[in-house]
């Protein structure tokens, strides 16, 4: 026993300050050598205002609608819901996101809907939708703002990021530059 008791020991608080204190140490050090010194992306607008670049809740018609969020946009505790795609509870779930859709967007055919607008993300936080879901979503708001519906294709094409280095991941909207760059239009 004796044997086995101080490599334990030595073990035990090698790994203590190397995972407690000399790891996080170190990711601090490159978080302050990242744009905006680890603090996170803010968004802000020509009037100053600062915004948080995460998911948020965009539930008028007036706006582009975010992906949602199994814990409320709750940055304090990001997260899944885990349940199974077979999961009775998870499919009324999207079952009731779809017809909400559908009632809102009735130009729209079930099938035309990504799956992105049905489905929370992993983190719940996630500010990105995919070009086709906000195209799916400029009917329903050129009605209710008034606005001619190219202008908004227009607007859609404008915010559209580019896939990293060209080929890494999809094209994608930030929701919240996009409703941003909506209220900027009148």
């Amino acid at each position: 026993m004796k044997t086995n008791l101080l490599p334990s020991i030595i073990l035990t608080i090698t790994l203590l300050v190397l995972l407690c204190v000399a790891y996080p140490v170190l990711m601090w050090g490159i978080a302050k050598l990242t744009p905006n010194s680890g603090a996170g992306f803010t968004i802000e607008t020509a009037q100053g205002k600062n915004y948080v670049n995460l998911g948020q809740a965009f539930t008028s018609d007036q706006y582009f609608w975010s992906r949602p969020s199994a814990v409320d946009y709750n940055a304090a505790g990001s997260g899944a819901s885990n349940k199974a795609t077979t999961n009775a509870a998870y499919l009324q779930e999207v079952q009731k996101r779809l017809d909400n859709f559908l009632a809102k967007n009735p130009t729209v055919a079930k099938e035309d809907i990504p799956v992105d607008l049905l489905t929370a993300s992993g983190s719940g936080l996630d500010p990105n939708i995919s070009v086709q879901s906000a195209r799916v979503q400029i009917a329903r708001i050129a009605k209710n703002r008034g606005i001619e519906a190219g202008r908004l294709e227009q607007l859609v094409t404008e915010q559209t990021q580019q896939p990293l280095f060209g080929i890494l991941g999809p094209q994608k909207i930030n929701v919240l530059e996009l409703n941003l760059a909506l209220d900027a239009l009148q």
